[in-house]
C-alpha cells in the first residue's frame, strides 16, 4: 500500500482543523513577596476569603487577607520553593476537607490528605473547613450523657452530649490523658471520635496513635494531626478541619466527639500568621478577632433537634495554663464560650490524686440533666460529702482537737477521694461506678484502713460481677437506681464485707 504525501498532508490539516484546545478562563496571579509561611500576591481581582491557591510548584495556599493592592496568603505547606515572580492561581474552591466513614480509623493531616502510609482516601465528599454555627431553632437542650469513664467526671461533672467542656491545666497534669481515656470509653459505644492534635511533637501524636491502637479504640477514631514542625498555617487549620468531619456525622443523625489537644498553640499560630500578615495587634500581640477565632470554632458543637435529624458533635477543648494562672486572656476567652471546665491541678497531681481535679474550680454548666438516674441519685451525697470534706480539712488545719462528728466526716472525705482515684487507660462502666460511689458515700468504707480502700474496690467489683451480677446488668440496661435495686446492691455490700471479715 503506497501513501501519497498529498494524503498525508491533507490528513493533518483536517486534523489541525478539528481540534478544539479546551478554553478555561483562569484568575491569575503574581508572588511579589514570600516568607515564613506567608506570600503576598499582586492581581487575582476575583479571589474570595478563603478560597484555595495553588502556586507553580503545586503547593496550595489559602487566601487570608484581601487588601487594596494585594492578597495576603498563608501557605499549606514548604514554602522555600517558591519564589517572586512565580504565577497563582485561582481553584475557585473554598478551604474544604475530605468527610466521611473513609476517614475513620485513619491519620490525616489539616487539609484531609493521609499522612500513616495507608493509602488514599476513598471518598468523593467534601465540606468547607469554615461554616455557620447551627441556630437556636436546629437545636435541641443537651440530655444525653457521654460516659467517659472516669469516675470523678461522671458524677461530678458530667459532659452531655452536644455540650462544649473545657479541660484546663498547667503542662504534665493529665489532660491529654482524660480526653485519651474519653475516647477509648466509647469503643462499644455509637460515637465516631475526632482527635486533633495542634502543635504537638510528632512523637507524642504517634504515643497517642500507638496508644488509640493498643485498645482498640482507632476503629471509631479520626486523627487530625497539625505537628510542631508544620507551619503556623496547618496548625491554624487543623481545629476547623476536624470539626468539619464531625459535623458530617452530626447532621447525618450519629454522635461525635472532638478533642482539640490544645486551643493555647493554636491561638499562638493565629497570632503567627496575623502578625506576618501586618493584621494590628492587641492584648499580648493577639490579634483583636482572637476571641471570634475559637466562639464560631466551639459554637459549632451542638444537639440537633430530632426534627432536623437529632445528630450531636460534644467538644472538649484542651486549654495549657502557665504557673496555674486561668485569669490570663486566652484561658478567660474559652471558658467564657464553654459550657464548664475541668481544671487539672499541678499539687494534687504530685501528690497521687490522678485524675488530678480540681473540685472547687471545675463545673459543668449542664450539670445534673446530663447525667443518668443511678449517677443522679449516688453524686448528689458524694459532690455534698466532698465539698463539706474540704471545709473541714481547711479548718482542721488549725485546731488540735476535733469531735467525733468533724473527725468522721474527715475519715469519709478521705476515703472518697481515694475511691475516685483512677489508673490511667482503664475507664470504668457506669455500673460500677454507680456501685462503688453508692458505697463509700453511705459509710461502707468507713471502718477500712484508707491504704487499702484502692484493694476494697477491686475485690468489691470482683465479688459483684461473679456473685451479683443481675445489679450490675440491671443498672446498665435501666440507667436507674430503684428502691428494689438499692436495697438488693446494700445486701450485696454487706454480704462481700461479711465475708471479708471471716
Amino acid at each position: 500500500m503506497v501513501f501519497r504525501a498529498e494524503d498525508i498532508v491533507a490528513a493533518i490539516k483536517r486534523e489541525i482543523e478539528a481540534f478544539e484546545a479546551p478554553l478555561e478562563a483562569v484568575d491569575v496571579g503574581t508572588v511579589i513577596e514570600v516568607g515564613d509561611g506567608i506570600a503576598r500576591l499582586h492581581g487575582l481581582s476575583g479571589a474570595m476569603s478563603s478560597e484555595l491557591v495553588e502556586f507553580e510548584n503545586g503547593v496550595m495556599g489559602i487566601v487570608f487577607n484581601l487588601e487594596k493592592d494585594n492578597v495576603g496568603v498563608i501557605i499549606m505547606g514548604d514554602y522555600t520553593d517558591i519564589e517572586e515572580g512565580d504565577l497563582v492561581k485561582c481553584t475557585r474552591r473554598i478551604a474544604s476537607v475530605p468527610v466521611g466513614d473513609a476517614l475513620i480509623g485513619r491519620v490525616v493531616n489539616p487539609l484531609g490528605q493521609p499522612i500513616d502510609g495507608k493509602g488514599p482516601l476513598e471518598t468523593d465528599k467534601f465540606r468547607p473547613v469554615e461554616r455557620i454555627a447551627p441556630n437556636v431553632v436546629l437545636r435541641k437542650e443537651v440530655d444525653t450523657p457521654v460516659q467517659t469513664g472516669i469516675k470523678a467526671i461522671d458524677s461530678m461533672f458530667p459532659i452531655g452530649r452536644g455540650q462544649r467542656e473545657l479541660i484546663i491545666g498547667d503542662r504534665q497534669t493529665g489532660k491529654t490523658a482524660l480526653a485519651i481515656d474519653t475516647i477509648i470509653n466509647q469503643k462499644k459505644g455509637d460515637m465516631v471520635c475526632i482527635y486533633v492534635a495542634i502543635g504537638q511533637k510528632r512523637a507524642s501524636v504517634a504515643r497517642v496513635i500507638a496508644t488509640l491502637e493498643e485498645y482498640e479504640a482507632m476503629d471509631h477514631t479520626i486523627v487530625v494531626a497539625a505537628t510542631a514542625s508544620d507551619p503556623a498555617a496547618l496548625k491554624y487549620l487543623a481545629p476547623y478541619a476536624g470539626c468539619a468531619m464531625g459535623e458530617e456525622f452530626m447532621e447525618r443523625g450519629k454522635d461525635a466527639l472532638i478533642i482539640y489537644d490544645d486551643l493555647s498553640k493554636h491561638a499562638w499560630a493565629y497570632r503567627e500568621v496575623s502578625l506576618l500578615l501586618r493584621r494590628p495587634p492587641g492584648r499580648e500581640a493577639y490579634p483583636g478577632d482572637i476571641f471570634y477565632l475559637h466562639s464560631r470554632l466551639l459554637e459549632r458543637a451542638a444537639k440537633l433537634h430530632p426534627d432536623y435529624g437529632g445528630g450531636s458533635l460534644t467538644a472538649l477543648p484542651i486549654i495549657e495554663t502557665q504557673a496555674a494562672d486561668i485569669s490570663t486572656y486566652i484561658p478567660t476567652n474559652v471558658i467564657s464560650i464553654t459550657d464548664g471546665q475541668i481544671y487539672l491541678e499541678s499539687d494534687l497531681f504530685y501528690a497521687g490524686i490522678r485524675p488530678a481535679v480540681n473540685v472547687g474550680l471545675s463545673v459543668s454548666r449542664v450539670g445534673g440533666k446530663a447525667q443518668t438516674w443511678a449517677m443522679r441519685k449516688v453524686a448528689g451525697k458524694l459532690r455534698l460529702e466532698l465539698a463539706q470534706f474540704r471545709e473541714l480539712a481547711a479548718f482542721a488545719q488549725f485546731g488540735s482537737e476535733l469531735d467525733k462528728a468533724t473527725r468522721d466526716q474527715l475519715e469519709r472525705g478521705q476515703r472518697i477521694t481515694e475511691i475516685l482515684k483512677q489508673p490511667q487507660y482503664a475507664p470504668m462502666p457506669l455500673e460500677r461506678q454507680v456501685m462503688i460511689i453508692y458505697a463509700v458515700t453511705n459509710g461502707f468504707l468507713d471502718d477500712l484502713p484508707i491504704e487499702k480502700a484502692r484493694d476494697w474496690e477491686e475485690a468489691f467489683h470482683r465479688f459483684m460481677e461473679t456473685k451479683h451480677p443481675e445489679i450490675g446488668e440491671a443498672i446498665a440496661r435501666e440507667k436507674d437506681l430503684s428502691e428494689e435495686m438499692t436495697s438488693q446492691l446494700r445486701d450485696a455490700i454487706r454480704e462481700f464485707k461479711g465475708r471479708l471479715s471471716l
